[in-house]
């Protein structure tokens, strides 16, 4: 079988991986999901006592819906996946009480309660199907929000107490909703809840938010003429967001409000409530200012505990804010005085990492016996292609102080509870994430791995080219004889807050299909992409195809400096989404260089996408109307063909029922190429969203294939 089928066939080799792995709070247990093979779709949830290193199958999807489908999917579940990029059926979430002995997920709308400890799992009677259901942190009330199967959005809060009785805590008419994440707080921000228990579980911070403001925009399948179209609430660049405040709900039936500027401050970002009070993040409309605040739980009010500033944008860290052990609120953000350009973290105001170090993200806290508590992050030193972990301790008083706790080279990541510590390792030697169970120094065990092998190890040559040091890979065939001359595929992301240059084998997988097939594959990550430095990726803002593309362009020059196999003659390229864009922005710009793109599910207008990312990096339509004009795939393919070098050709790609890249981006370009004479197909994706998950992206991989070859 070769290799697009049977990618498709294990979702790229991740059928039967644990994945979601999270640790109780006192260390005993550690928690997964996982099928049950190679080709099985649907996540189970799985248990690893730590004491004996033995793993036990918690929750089988099969076995709790009997005849039902497990990939079932209520409107709003199939949203929230769609948000989490998440394409695996069965479980596709759970969460845990604070000692880990309770764990509750949603199945198919169907609210289920499993006891960690004896065993036990139950259905628990629910109005409506179910999302995000959540124990509070004693373990003996669960929360859920409700999604209509009619396809409209109930937006219900509900409890379900100890005795069985299920509660409305708060609901509205059609057009709020409760206890949810709005659209650019899941897609732009990262924040997917919607509501957090207190400590005592006594009380709910929830968020309101009403979309009534935004516009409706109807999607709907040709190829299903007899259903309606879908009508989502989408806030489109320039015009409103939706109304997020946020509420405490006492069980009993009290009510706070949350009290902030919502005005100046619309977004929220963060909330965490752990210890002491409910901590938030918010930020201007802009994202050039922002606040940590806290939250009295008794009145509402709130009080600034740090303010986060930057001339182009904020750029929070994941896992912050949050309350240390000693009440000092941990804050992550830039350094970016005294000759710094860090990433870091600050313990009221007091820096708590070297600048050194880049931090990705906070993990949590990792016991450290009778020294206090240690900080567990994510983060890179100075080379971005890999990420290790590091403790970082907290103590008053103790300086800068951040130990690595991973030695391999390769890309970690990890999950924390009591002493137990989970860690996820990636690196070009091996297939897939290996995790290991480390107890203090001593390693205690690993979660199993039923995913498939790939059929090959692709190896990439890594390096850093241009006087910018861009991190950039080539991939050559296997057999590749030096001195033979490859045509090339630039494969292409680009864009903010994500990464291609990784040491990671994973990623590399498909490119290498790609290089066996014929060609020198070529990967780079421009300016604006995380790992480097602040300054490096915050260079793009209000100019991203002019710094983006001239990084694309230069580094794939100095790299054929270096590779004089890489035939600049014939070159392709390709990418999704931002790197759809800017896959077109390459061909449209530089038809002298590239000779034909591919662009899937490509922002072609600007104009057309969401408020949070798109002012974030071009700012407000009304304030730089030329800025948007400036990065419009319509407007560069409405310019005149003034040369035979300028029609190159263009696949367009695009799945018909997008809620995020609507199909409007790839259809208006297509009539601005159709207008100027430009030449390209549109290959529509009936059913697909931005994921085209089942396989449908594997199995295109041989008619992008086909495109290729016949224009190089």
């Amino acid at each position: 079988m070769d290799y697009p089928e049977l990618a498709a066939r294990t979702r790229r080799f991740s059928h039967g991986a644990p994945r979601a792995v999270s640790v109780a709070d006192d260390g005993t247990r550690v928690l997964f999901l996982r099928s049950g093979g190679p080709e099985d779709p649907a996540d189970a949830l799985w248990l690893l006592d730590v004491a004996t290193g033995t793993e036990r199958l918690v929750a089988d999807p099969t076995v709790l819906l009997g005849d039902a489908d497990p990939g079932t999917l209520s409107p709003g579940e199939r949203t929230r996946r769609e948000r989490l990029r998440l394409s695996a059926s069965g479980i596709g979430a759970y969460a845990l009480d604070a000692a880990g002995r309770v764990a509750v997920f949603a199945l198919a709308g169907r609210l289920f309660r499993a006891d960690l400890v004896h065993g036990d799992v139950v259905e628990v009677a629910a109005v409506g199907p179910v999302l995000d259901p959540r124990p509070d942190p004693t373990g003996e009330r669960l929360a859920y929000v409700t999604d209509s199967a009619d396809g409209v959005r109930r937006g219900e809060l509900r409890v379900v107490g100890p005795d069985g009785a299920d509660t409305l805590l708060a609901g509205e008419d059609a057009g709020v909703t409760w206890g949810l994440a709005e659209h650019v707080a899941a897609e732009e921000f990262g924040r997917h809840r919607g509501y957090w228990w207190a400590p005592d579980g006594r009380s709910v911070l929830a968020a309101r938010v009403d979309d009534s403001r935004l516009a409706r925009w109807h999607l709907h399948d040709p190829t299903e003429p007899a259903n309606p179209p879908t009508t989502v609430a989408y806030p489109v660049a320039g015009g409103p967001n939706a109304e997020v405040s946020l509420h405490l709900l006492d069980l009993d039936g009290g009510w706070v409000d949350v009290h902030w500027d919502r005005e100046t401050y619309p977004y929220l970002t963060a909330v965490h409530w752990g210890e002491g009070a409910p901590l938030i993040t918010v930020l201007r409309r802009a994202q050039q200012h922002g606040l940590v605040l806290a939250v009295d739980p008794r009145t509402g009010e709130t009080q600034v505990h740090a303010e986060l500033a930057d001339p182009r944008w904020v750029e929070p860290i994941p896992g912050t804010p949050s309350h240390l052990p000693d009440g000092r609120v941990l804050v992550g953000g830039e350094l970016a005085h005294d000759g710094y350009d860090a990433r870091c973290l600050f313990a009221d105001g007091t820096l708590l990492t070297p600048p050194s170090l880049y931090v990705r993200r906070v993990v949590g806290r990792l016991a450290a016996g009778t020294n206090g508590t240690d900080l567990l992050v994510e983060a890179s030193e100075g080379e971005p292609s890999e990420q290790h972990l590091f403790r970082v301790r907290t103590t008053i008083g103790g300086g800068v102080d951040a130990r690595r706790a991973t030695s391999d080279a390769g890309w970690h990541v990890a999950a924390v509870g009591g002493d137990v510590l989970v860690v996820g390792s990636a690196s070009l030697d091996h297939a897939g994430l290996r995790w290991t169970v480390w107890r203090g120094d001593r390693e205690v065990a690993t979660l199993r791995s039923l995913a498939a092998n790939p059929p090959y190890a692709p190896l990439p040559l890594l390096e850093r080219v241009t006087d910018r040091r861009l991190p950039a890979a080539v991939l050559y065939p296997d057999q590749h004889v030096t001195g033979r001359r490859l045509p090339v595929l630039l494969d292409v992301y680009g864009g903010p807050g994500h990464q291609e240059v990784v040491a990671a084998r994973s990623a590399w997988l498909e490119r290498q299909w790609w290089a066996e097939a014929g060609f020198a594959v070529v990967v780079l990550d421009n300016r604006g992409t995380p790992g480097v430095a602040p300054s490096f990726e915050k260079a793009i803002h209000r100019r991203l195809a002019d710094v983006i593309l001239a990084d694309q362009v230069d580094g794939l020059t100095a790299l054929a400096d270096k590779h004089p196999d890489l035939d600049l003659g014939r070159v392709a390229v390709r990418g999704w989404s931002f790197g759809g864009w800017l896959a077109g922005l390459a061909v449209l710009r530089h038809p002298e260089l590239f000779r034909c793109g591919i662009a899937g599910a490509p922002v072609t207008d600007w104009g057309l996408y969401d408020t949070a990312y798109t002012e974030r990096y071009l700012g407000l339509p009304e304030d730089g109307t030329d800025v948007y004009a400036h990065h419009s795939l319509v407007e560069l393919a409405a310019e005149p063909v003034t040369g035979p070098a300028q029609a190159r050709p263009l696949l367009l790609v695009h799945g018909l029922v997008d809620d995020n890249v609507v199909a409007a981006h790839t259809l208006r370009l297509s009539a601005a190429l159709l207008a100027t004479g430009r030449p390209h197909a549109v290959l529509p994706l009936s059913g697909a969203t931005h994921m085209a998950t089942g396989g449908l992206a594997e199995r295109l991989l041989r008619l992008e294939l086909d495109f290729v070859r016949g224009h190089l």
